[in-house]
């Protein structure tokens, strides 16, 4: 399966989940972007493009906003895929997000990561 996560930068949170579920779940495969052109320019990090929406299987967004920034742009055609994680963006790369993105994945996709 193909997994894409998304959050505002690609900084923390969606690079977070790629990171830890390519390592852990081999069997899928894994791409995370950010949606804000501005701040993943700043940082040097992936922008999502059409061609990533298109790719993914599952959209696993950080918060609602993200997945209303996606049906702004492309309307109804990716809303089946998108999951909403509820994640904020007041975490860096550390054990409390990575234990966070576990139990909301799980809740999410109980058949994929159980």
């Amino acid at each position: 399966m193909n997994i894409l996560f998304l959050c505002t930068a690609n900084k923390n949170r969606s690079r977070t989940a790629e990171d830890y579920f390519r390592e852990h779940y081999p069997q899928h495969q894994f791409r995370s972007a950010g949606l804000s052109q501005r701040l993943c320019e700043k940082e040097g990090t992936t922008l999502v493009t059409d061609q990533m929406l298109e790719w993914a299987d599952r959209i696993f967004v950080m918060e609602a906003h993200h997945q209303e920034r996606i049906q702004q742009y492309t309307g109804t055609l990716y809303l089946h895929k998108i999951n909403v994680l509820g994640i904020e963006d007041i975490y860096t790369y550390k054990v409390e997000l990575v234990t966070l993105l576990i139990r909301m994945m799980q809740q999410a996709e109980r058949t994929l990561f159980i």
